[in-house]
């Protein structure tokens, strides 16, 4: 692995950490909503519920797989993103190492979501299964008064499902990743552009806090677009714990059919408020390690 492909495997670490720690309990309560919409009036009532329950702790259960799985999300991507802008560069005749278009970065970022699709869904499976267990638990799904750890969901999986029930959900992820990152990078780097155009700058000297807002602008237009699809989802990496292993379009349908098409922006509210401070930390954090990082050691 080269000296750059190092720094950008490190600097997405970075910027995953940063996302997961500003943004958690903002994600808990998003997949309590989009798993048992039933179960709550909206944001206020299911944050509030929440906390009355479980406390604080509440919001942070699957904290361990959440930054596992956003690490490692990150990290590959942004590996995968700095290699697919060369094969962009290839295909579109681009000289190399000269910058990419707006549009050409938004390609290459969702050329890079397959590769990091592929290596998150086991982690984001028991992250999902481990935010919403008080309503698995209050609905009857599992038993009540169990220890819920990240050791007794992948013990669960193995036992109900073998090695391949913690790729539960990959179709869908698949569908939701590469137009979502094509949005996400496209957002990204076409907000930093109109800053640096008003600003009189280039886009690394547009400063902290346009940083921050171009990722939340970037969260904002990617959960946007794939909301449903990450919705559908989470339906089913939790409650295929259940016995009921449908596929996406099965889910979708369904899910249509028996509660209606809102029902797939559950949770929505809480996504948006999430996308600004943990996307804005992500970039921010991304951005600086890895400007740190190529000075200090010259790639």
């Amino acid at each position: 692995m080269t000296a750059q492909a190092i720094i950008d495997f490190s600097a997405g670490a970075i910027g995953g950490t940063a996302c997961v720690l500003s943004g958690q309990p903002f994600d808990t309560t998003k997949v309590k909503m989009q798993t048992f919409p039933n179960m709550y009036r909206g944001f206020i009532n299911c944050f509030t519920s929440t906390f009355r329950q479980t406390g604080l702790r509440g919001f942070y259960r699957g904290l361990t797989p959440a930054l596992i799985a956003n690490v490692t999300e990150n990290s590959v991507l942004f590996l995968s993103y700095g290699r697919c802008q060369e094969v962009v560069r290839f295909v579109c005749n681009v000289e190399k190492g000269s910058e990419l278009s707006d549009i050409q970065k938004a390609a290459s970022g969702s050329l890079a979501s397959i590769f990091s699709a592929t290596a998150i869904c086991p982690t984001e499976l028991i992250k999902c299964r481990l935010q919403a267990m008080h309503e698995m638990e209050a609905s009857g799904k599992v038993a009540s008064g169990q220890r819920s750890t990240v050791w007794t969901v992948v013990k669960t999986v193995m036992r109900t499902n073998g090695p391949l029930g913690f790729f539960q959900g990959l179709s869908s992820t698949l569908v939701r990743e590469p137009p979502g990152y094509f949005c996400f990078f496209g957002a990204y780097e076409l907000c930093r552009s109109t800053f640096a155009h008003y600003m009189g700058t280039d886009k690394d000297g547009i400063g902290i806090l346009p940083l921050m807002f171009s990722g939340g602008f970037a969260g904002a237009c990617l959960w946007v677009l794939v909301y449903p699809i990450d919705c559908v989802k989470s339906r089913i990496q939790v409650h295929s714990l259940a016995g009921r292993q449908l596929g996406f379009r099965q889910t979708f349908m369904g899910i249509i059919r028996t509660e209606g098409i809102s029902t797939l922006y559950s949770g929505l509210t809480p996504t948006l408020i999430r996308t600004f401070p943990a996307n804005g930390a992500l970039f921010l954090a991304y951005e600086f390690s890895r400007k740190f990082m190529m000075e200090r050691w010259g790639a």
